[in-house]
């Protein structure tokens, strides 16, 4: 199982996902920079991601919904604000339209994902800084940390 641990900081707003993969960072960064690979464990198992752009580079922009088992979707929006490959990037996470747009520009989320080797494997920590403590109480309710950890526990087939 790669997710190590799963925690939500109140006081700081953050939502901290640590992982452990037996590859390399380069190809663990593949996994985020290819959308027909991020399709594969973006989602939970019963909420497979669609990403209809994908641009993992600075200023890129990246659009996805992701798809129920009765069919409903949820649709989510990024801006690639840096990246440096195969290590880290940051990017701003939100909840969009049936238009793949954002409902509220300014209603967003700061993630922080870092890969480090570690032997012959590779650490992850992914940081989600929220806005506002409802924010972070919101996605939490909605299954935040059962569902990344459902997604990122997908990963280790696809290396």
């Amino acid at each position: 199982m790669p997710v190590l641990t799963t925690g939500a900081d109140r006081d700081a707003l953050t939502f901290t996902l640590e992982a452990e993969f037996a590859a390399s960072p380069e190809k663990v960064w593949q996994l985020w920079e290819d959308p027909r690979l991020l399709e594969k464990w973006w989602g939970p198992p019963t909420w497979p991601a669609t990403f209809v752009r994908h641009e993992l580079r600075p200023g890129g922009e990246s659009r996805y919904y992701m798809t129920g088992p009765d069919g409903t979707r949820a649709a989510g929006w990024w801006s690639t604000d840096s990246t440096a490959a195969p290590s880290t990037f940051t990017f701003r996470d939100g909840f969009a339209g049936d238009d793949g747009e954002p409902v509220d520009p300014e209603d967003y989320s700061v993630n922080t994902v870092v890969l480090t080797a570690a032997g012959g494997s590779t650490r992850m920590e992914l940081v989600a800084v929220h806005r506002t403590l409802e924010q972070l109480e919101r996605v939490l309710e909605m299954g935040m940390a059962e569902g990344m950890t459902e997604a990122m526990n997908q990963i280790d087939a696809l290396l």
